[in-house]
């Protein structure tokens, strides 16, 4: 008797697996999740506030990729392609939920606090870089969506701007016209929450 086992999901390239999935064998798609999936939470994470918006968008992430997939050409690395739909469901997610971002004064902690006006903080080194990356975190809320998808992928992600240029579509001119505006308006958001701590 013989007993048919799964295909060798795992030992075949992406580019294999979009065939495979292209072909109807949509449980393929599951090994590309797999692969992809760590990486799609991390770059959604930068984006959400809750871990129930980040599962939402990385669900949509991978509804557009699957609903998608013929329109990759293979002239690029498939995780390119979805690296690029990803930063673009980012920022419609952003867009659409550009509801009152706002972070008051009050709600930052007395070491976020001391963070932002530069003085010598209690504790740790740890906790002091700690309180830097959640008052990072609380500006970027408050900027405008492209603004704070070119923060976070030229600054938080370390990418090139030719990376950017990639990934958003935009010509590495706009990307920079957009990085100086953002690093801008970041820096006024930075100054407006120094001010209103002692209003």
């Amino acid at each position: 008797m013989i007993v048919e086992t799964d295909p060798p999901f795992p030992t075949l390239s992406d580019a294999e697996l979009v065939a495979i999935v292209r072909q109807g064998q949509t449980e393929a798609f599951g090994e590309l999740v797999r692969r992809h999936q760590s990486r799609l939470f991390a770059m959604a994470r930068r984006y959400a506030r809750r871990e129930d918006e980040a599962e939402d968008i990385v669900q949509e992430i991978l509804f557009k990729a699957f609903d998608r997939l013929e329109t990759w050409r293979g002239d690029a690395p498939f995780e390119h392609w979805l690296m690029r739909l990803a930063v673009r469901v980012c920022y419609d997610f952003l867009r659409a939920h550009q509801r009152s971002r706002e972070v008051t004064i009050t709600e930052l902690s007395p070491e976020e606090s001391d963070w932002l006006d530069r003085q010598p903080a209690s504790g740790t080194q740890g906790d002091r870089a700690d309180a830097a990356q959640t008052l990072v975190a609380k500006v970027l809320e408050r900027l405008s969506p492209s603004s704070r998808l070119i923060i976070t992928l030229l600054e938080l992600e370390d990418r090139s701007v030719k990376e950017v240029a990639q990934l958003t579509g935009w010509s590495s001119a706009l990307v920079k016209v957009r990085a100086f505006r953002a690093r801008l308006e970041f820096k006024k958001q930075v100054e407006r929450m120094q001010m209103e701590k002692y209003l």
